[in-house]
């Protein structure tokens, strides 16, 4: 109940009085990860950082002081961390105690997560079989499918990444997301190029044509968490940008009111599909106000 008031109040803030205080967090707890995927600008092979559950503790306390109340946990590859006797479910329940609505974990599902106390579960899949192999790795995606069979997880979904090299895979992937019971909706974002991943930025006319596409299946019924609005914002970026809706905690413990990438200067070539979507909320546009109100509540 608390989230049905807190939420219009914050948006009302936010849109008419200018209030720019953060409705969720992205908390980095490690840099430590099982994959070497080939987008991937954030995993560390040696001396990775691995944050205590004090300094979590504290970084989760201070983002609720600042205004918010949705808490994402990020690697790396968090289902790896441990302090002593504590857990990543320790880190769920932590943030429960301290006021957050939900807790949500991101992992590439390589080790079984069946005990994850998480309020909703996303899982990276870019592309079926050997397109996903390719970026992160041979037997990846044996052991995703094996892992989210077994999770058994009323909130798990999937969130693929587009690049130049899985692009002709994302009709199949949306087909496998409907045809599989363990698996509630797929979220379709782009590669961002980030230092050292310029080659997988997909060009912007077979960006277009891909939105297109995503855009055909949602409206034939398949479960695309993404609004219309919110693809075709997405389709040249010439929007206004939002990204103070979610800080950012980086794994060495930098804060971030905004997302990274403003500070790598790429947001002109952005493909974060959560920046159309917070644009399309802001202006008004139903079919986003639902979508964001489904996924939060």
């Amino acid at each position: 109940m608390s989230s049905l008031f807190y939420l219009p109040w914050w948006f009302f803030k936010a849109r008419f009085f200018g209030s720019k205080n953060p409705l969720q967090t992205v908390l980095f707890i490690s840099d430590k990860c099982n994959l070497a995927c080939k987008h991937c600008s954030v995993y560390q092979i040696s001396n990775p950082h691995i944050k205590t559950y004090e300094q979590v503790k504290e970084e989760l306390l201070y983002s609720y002081r600042i205004g918010s109340r949705f808490v994402d946990f990020e690697g790396g590859e968090p289902t790896l961390w441990h302090d002593g006797d504590k857990d990543l479910n320790s880190l769920i329940r932590l943030s429960k105690v301290i006021g957050f609505f939900s807790a949500t974990i991101t992992t590439n599902a390589q080790l079984p997560f069946s005990d994850s106390e998480a309020n909703s579960i996303w899982v990276s899949l870019d592309g079926l079989g050997n397109f996903h192999d390719e970026i992160r790795g041979k037997g990846a995606f044996d052991r995703l499918v094996k892992n989210i069979a077994t999770a058994n997880h009323p909130h798990l979904s999937v969130n693929m990444v587009i690049n130049s090299r899985n692009y002709t895979s994302v009709k199949e992937t949306i087909e496998f997301v409907k045809n599989n019971p363990h698996i509630q909706s797929i979220s379709l974002n782009f590669h961002t190029p980030y230092a050292g991943t310029e080659d997988l930025f997909l060009d912007w006319d077979k960006r277009s044509e891909v939105i297109d596409l995503i855009i055909r299946m949602k409206k034939s019924g398949y479960p695309i968490m993404n609004s219309l609005s919110g693809l075709k914002r997405m389709k040249d970026n010439r929007f206004k940008k939002q990204c103070w809706v979610s800080n950012f905690i980086l794994s060495d413990g930098t804060r971030l009111a905004e997302c990274p990438g403003k500070i790598a200067g790429i947001c002109d070539r952005c493909g974060f599909s959560m920046a159309g979507e917070m644009n399309a909320v802001f202006n008004l546009k139903p079919d986003t106000l639902f979508a964001g109100m489904k996924l939060r509540l």
